[in-house]
């Protein structure tokens, strides 16, 4: 389970969302399960039902202007009355000043208040983005990830099979490279990211020929940082007695982090252009986003061809 203090988040993002501390940094030490927020307006007018007391609670001008109109007894009761329950931390945008009783509760239930320069619409959506790129559930495979005409390509196969070359000949025809050998994936919500791994900056290798800077001898418009995977395609050494697909009719699918996408294997023989084939593949998964499927059209073709022609025989 990804973990992520108070004290983590103050530190990572101090600069980036203009933090400030205001409660004791004691505080600061307490867990971050949900990666949502919370506005706590409803609790602040009294209503505590079903108060999502484990997010992160955001308050912005509307909740402190609401919170100074109240007399001093009743903001006192609210204010304990919703910290009470085991709040993460509180962060206050627009770097309004936070209501003096609301810090000496804080400091005694020991619950972080930061405040923020942000305004609170970018502060939230910022905050989110980062909350969501942190939690999300991340994979790392052993495969070369390519960008080829806008679709993602996760290159998969043995070591040895042609993942490296087949990237750089694509490379080499203006298509851009995310990662080589080692690629980070991760989940957002239903779509998957991937990416190259902190060690795989840039690089890629080739055997016999030895490690080479793609953004410097390609240019940089030839790497990216990361890209949506669309599919994978899974190069294996070609076997004769090995039944490979021929029609295109079988949808095969594979699951990363729990979200299919197409995968699709190509046998590798010697003499093969198998970066050809990459890009034929990527035209064709567009074509098909489109509602174009050659193999589909040839079988009704057939098909139809097939039901004429024992029409023909039937009335002979």
């Amino acid at each position: 389970m990804v973990k992520l203090t108070v004290k983590q988040l103050f530190e990572m993002n101090k600069s980036r969302f203009v933090l400030s501390m205001v409660s004791n940094p004691n505080t600061f030490d307490k867990l971050i399960t949900n990666q949502n927020i919370n506005r706590p307006q409803l609790a602040l007018s009294g209503y505590y039902h079903r108060f999502p007391y484990d997010r992160i609670q955001l308050l912005g001008e509307t909740e402190i202007i609401y919170l100074n109109s109240l007399p001093d007894e009743l903001m006192y009761n609210r204010l304990r009355e919703i910290m009470m329950n085991n709040i993460p931390c509180f962060i206050v945008s627009k770097g309004l000043s936070v209501p003096n009783q609301m810090e000496f509760i804080a400091n005694e239930l020991n619950i972080a208040i930061m405040t923020s320069r942000l305004s609170t619409e970018k502060l939230f959506w910022q905050l989110t983005k980062f909350l969501r790129e942190y939690f999300c559930q991340s994979v790392t495979m052993h495969s070369t990830f390519v960008e080829v005409h806008g679709v993602g390509i996760l290159l998969t196969g043995k070591s040895g099979v042609g993942k490296s070359e087949s990237a750089l000949e694509l490379i080499e025809k203006g298509h851009t490279l995310i990662s080589d050998d080692v690629t980070l994936i991760k989940s957002n919500d239903e779509t998957l990211i991937g990416m190259r791994s902190n060690l795989g900056d840039c690089i890629i290798e080739v055997r016999g020929v030895g490690f080479i800077d793609v953004a410097k001898m390609f240019g940089i418009q030839a790497v990216r940082k990361e890209n949506k995977v669309d599919l994978q395609v899974e190069l294996v050494h070609w076997q004769e007695n090995k039944d490979f697909e021929r029609l295109g009719l079988k949808d095969e699918k594979t699951a990363i982090l729990g979200i299919k996408i197409p995968i699709i294997s190509i046998p590798v023989s010697p003499g093969k252009n198998v970066s050809v084939i990459i890009e034929v593949i990527a035209m064709n998964q567009i074509l098909k986003s489109y509602g174009i499927d050659a193999s589909l059209s040839m079988q009704q073709r057939l098909a139809e061809e097939i039901q004429k022609n024992t029409e023909l025989r039937n009335k002979k």
